[in-house]
């Protein structure tokens, strides 16, 4: 099998509530979008998505993922779809760093592999483990009673894991953890995730002050060396995020005994080979893992709900489905939420049909004709 083209569509993704909000005063309203798709010369095609959240969370925005994806492109025509190894060392010595530009087609090709063997993409990463796995549903930043308020919704939806977002004055941050705990069932979890939005000194006071909570502290400060601090100054479980983007980057933090749990995201590591590695690195290490993206739709959802649902239950903290919180689908056969869990899809493949009406026209398309002039 062998690539013989790459197109790629612009999709915009609003949101149910409108809006999401997080650390730094950064707020989104509609998530733009980038779909790929890989074709082949024995006709099949895989599909990928990448959908950074905004320009101002990660290195990474949604027009650079496209330029990436046009400058990448040519460079992968002719080659073979379904040696995911030596498909990502090209991609890597085409294109040094960038790897959310490179995360949709690595995404693509793991649905041709499973779509040329006839299994899902989960069986070829380990197999499903059980019959579902739980997620966990993100609190977009608001007042402290609002916050809290939304806790006792997101519950009668099925969740029992929740993300609060703070980042913001340390005072109010504190509240906003005290109010939220505090109406917390038995079996609930609670995580305030920072998004690198405090000082070193007023993560400090943070973790000081909720001592006593119920709570994990995720990724509070911009770098590894503050968040480091931290974690060593506080006695509350600890979540690294941002600042895990490489398999280097988990060995050195469990050297440093860093962290309890990661953040794993598809596309900050440069796709799902890249995230399959470090997954089962953490595995082996005995380090647990949410499993999600920066953002998306149906096929990141689809993406996320693979590698997840392949992941030995003691140490998938927690994983989350996109496609819940946007008003537009666009593929078919992708995973839905139910009670607060999901399940990744038993057809070949990623086992998404995308909804070519909904795509429109490609604003990418690179063929292997175009290759040979």
């Amino acid at each position: 099998m062998k690539i013989t083209g790459i197109r790629a569509y612009q999709v915009d993704l609003p949101l149910h509530d409108g809006s999401y909000k997080w650390s730094g005063g950064n707020s989104v309203s509609v998530f733009d979008s980038t779909v790929v798709a890989v074709e082949t010369d024995e006709g099949v095609t895989g599909w990928g998505e990448v959908c950074p959240l905004g320009p101002a969370y990660l290195p990474a925005y949604a027009r650079g993922a496209r330029a990436g994806i046009a400058e990448l492109a040519p460079q992968l025509l002719g080659a073979d779809p379904l040696a995911l190894g030596e498909l990502n060392e090209l991609m890597d010595r085409a294109m040094r760093g960038h790897p959310y530009v490179k995360s949709a087609i690595d995404m693509a090709c793991w649905d041709l592999l499973g779509k040329a063997s006839g299994l899902p993409v989960a069986t070829l990463m380990g197999g499903h483990v059980g019959a579902d796995f739980a997620l966990y549903r993100a609190i977009s930043q608001e007042s402290p009673a609002q916050m809290a308020k939304k806790i006792g919704q997101y519950r009668k939806e099925g969740y029992h894991k929740f993300q609060l977002k703070v980042g913001g004055d340390p005072d109010t941050d504190i509240d906003r953890i005290k109010a939220a705990a505090a109406v917390l069932s038995r079996g609930d979890v609670l995580i305030a995730d920072a998004n690198t939005g405090w000082t070193q000194h007023a993560a400090m006071r943070v973790a000081d002050a909720v001592r006593d909570v119920d709570v994990y502290i995720e990724q509070p400060c911009m770098t590894y060396e503050q968040c480091l601090a931290v974690r060593r100054h506080t006695n509350r479980p600890f979540v690294l995020d941002e600042v895990v983007d490489g398999i280097d980057m988990v060995v050195r933090g469990v050297a440093d005994q860093a962290m309890d749990v990661i953040n794993l995201k598809i596309s900050k590591v440069g796709g799902l080979t890249k995230a399959r590695q470090i997954r089962d690195l953490c595995v082996s290490l005995g380090i647990a893992m949410t499993i999600e993206d920066t953002w998306g739709g149906d096929i990141i959802t689809a993406a996320i709900s693979h590698l997840a649902h392949s992941t030995p239950e003691r140490l998938l903290f927690s994983a989350t489905d996109f496609n819940s919180y946007v008003t537009v689908a666009f593929a078919a056969g992708a995973p839905q939420r139910k009670k607060g869990r999901l399940a990744a899809s038993m057809e070949p493949g990623l086992g998404v049909r995308p909804i070519m009406k909904v795509l429109g026209k490609p604003v990418i398309d690179i063929q292997l004709k175009a290759k040979r002039k």
